[in-house]
């Protein structure tokens, strides 16, 4: 309503409970290519006609998400306010909400980054190659490559999935991350399997893809959160297969050979 945005308050910050927890100093895990916070996105990267670029926005969307995703592994989401979100960024409460329809959708681009690097990963995918080479060849470019922003980044991701077992609302930032890997995923299938993408087994094939990616980012986000025994995790390879192999397993072979 009005009145609780005008407070800071989103339309349903009274009805979630508080969460206990921690978080990493956002000290640590900022920072974007030129060095700068948020007041380099909000004095760059203009139109003539002295808009907001579309570049520009999603860089400022997302460190409002990063700042968000902090407060609510902090102290709840319950807790947490726009007023409280906006000071944390250095905006107006007034601009959080021109960019968010609620406190807990701010959360979303963080959580849709994971989602972002996989589908690329995805995209990149030879034919000639099994799913294992692939995610085992990228999976290990990118463990040099990855800049700390976005591995604290999928912490936060991490954060906010193992958040959602318990926020509602947080839980629908999540499940439309997977939608979106549905939908991406079927695209990728398609072309791979040189069908439409919405063939009837393509759209089957891709919902049991993306439903491997769910279960077990939420398994490995869980156990490395609770600090539990990582060994299983810690081989880029073996995990690498694993995901290959349920993948393979839930489109009944359809998805994760090479293909000639």
């Amino acid at each position: 309503m009005p009145g609780d945005r005008a407070a800071g308050k989103s339309p349903s910050e009274d009805k979630l409970g508080p969460v206990r927890s921690h978080c990493l100093s956002f000290s640590d895990m900022l920072s974007f290519e030129d060095g700068r916070g948020v007041s380099a996105v909000m004095t760059t990267e203009k139109r003539g006609g002295g808009g907001m670029s579309e570049q520009r926005r999603t860089r400022l969307r997302l460190e409002i998400s990063r700042e968000a995703a902090r407060l609510f592994w902090e102290q709840g989401v319950a807790a947490t306010s726009g007023d409280q979100i906006a000071e944390a960024v250095g905006l107006s409460t007034r601009t959080i909400w021109r960019h968010f329809r609620s406190k807990e959708a701010c959360a979303e681009p963080v959580v849709m980054q994971g989602v972002m690097t996989l589908m690329s990963v995805l995209r990149r995918w030879p034919r000639e190659s099994s799913l294992e080479d692939h995610l085992l060849a990228e999976l290990t470019r990118l463990g040099h490559e990855k800049p700390p922003v976005d591995l604290a980044d999928e912490l936060l991701a991490m954060k906010m999935i193992r958040l959602a077992d318990t926020e509602p609302a947080l839980r629908s930032a999540w499940l439309m991350a997977c939608d979106q890997t549905e939908r991406e995923m079927r695209a990728i299938i398609g072309d791979r399997l040189e069908r439409p993408a919405d063939d009837l087994e393509v759209r089957l094939h891709a919902a049991a893809a993306a439903s491997v990616v769910r279960v077990l980012d939420e398994h490995i986000g869980a156990a490395v959160l609770a600090g539990g025994d990582l060994t299983e995790f810690q081989d880029v390879q073996a995990l690498t297969r694993r995901y290959a192999q349920a993948i393979r397993t839930a489109t009944g072979g359809a998805v994760g050979d090479p293909i000639g």
